[in-house]
């Protein structure tokens, strides 16, 4: 049992950020909040043909999926259940490659897992079943990117969804989207469709998702945080604009984050 992770091959990696192959005991709490991430993510669950999520309130409402999905582009933090986290494999696409990779129009999928086989019909339903009839996680890693291989319909973005991506990648604490129309050469409106279609959400929300991973990014390991420093260094107004963010993005307070982080600065445990 072990977690395994690998670098997809040229020209994967230009849509593909990273594969992963999840085998390891259950966790001893039944829940956790995962926090939002640039890109969508496909997954696959080789432990249980499902896919679980939660609904962020009192009454924690089950959201069932196939085991098999793309998982939209996310602004919020997911709640999921640790009982099904036991083998799971998964793809991390890199802003904007699901788009490039599936055709789909990721502003219409944002937030939402889409059924693998709705996308890739009998193709994804064998995909996992191969996976589950091999024992190695290194065997498993390279049929899934083989398999991705064999499915691109494009080979790049958008020119000038590229340009801001890379743009907002360098600078994010300081975007202004009239310095971004004019680095990339298209009209504002023309940016921000083709961005919403390939990278699910606009570029001002997006440069706000890059600055909140900075942050997490900064203080997960550390013992004491000076979070009035972090907020100015990380181009907030004020702390409290920090704590705004935070709740938006990860679903509770910075002073919650550091109680309930885990080893993983993705993942908070819950009950």
């Amino acid at each position: 049992m072990a977690f395994h992770q690998r670098l997809p091959a040229p020209p994967l990696d230009v849509l593909v950020e990273k594969l992963w192959d999840w085998d390891m005991p259950p966790a001893a709490h039944q829940f956790e909040r995962v926090l939002p991430q640039p890109g969508a993510q496909l997954i696959i669950n080789l432990h249980e043909d499902q896919t679980r999520v939660y609904t962020d309130d009192a009454e924690r409402r089950c959201l069932a999926s196939a085991g098999s999905v793309l998982g939209g582009p996310q602004l919020y933090s997911q709640i999921i259940d640790t009982a099904e986290q036991v083998r799971v494999m998964g793809v991390v696409f890199r802003p904007g490659g699901a788009g490039a990779f599936t055709g789909e129009d990721m502003g219409a999928i944002a937030g939402c897992d889409v059924d693998l086989a709705s996308l890739f019909g009998s193709d994804a339903t064998a995909l996992r079943q191969r996976l589950l009839e091999t024992a190695d996680a290194s065997d498993r890693l390279a049929i899934l990117e083989r398999w991705l291989q064999g499915r691109m319909r494009l080979s790049r973005l958008e020119s000038c969804v590229a340009h801001a991506l890379a743009w907002l990648e360098r600078t994010p604490q300081a975007v202004r989207i009239g310095w971004l129309v004019r680095e990339v050469g298209v009209s504002e409106r023309r940016l921000a469709l083709l961005f919403r279609r390939q990278v699910g959400y606009g570029p001002k929300e997006y440069a706000r998702l890059l600055r909140f991973r900075a942050v997490v990014a900064r203080v997960h390991g550390l013992a004491r945080v000076d979070w009035a420093g972090v907020a100015a260094d990380g181009g907030y107004c004020d702390q409290a604009h920090l704590g705004h963010e935070f709740r938006r993005f990860a679903g509770v307070t910075p002073g919650e984050f550091l109680a309930r982080r885990g080893p993983y600065p993705n993942h908070l445990p819950l009950d």
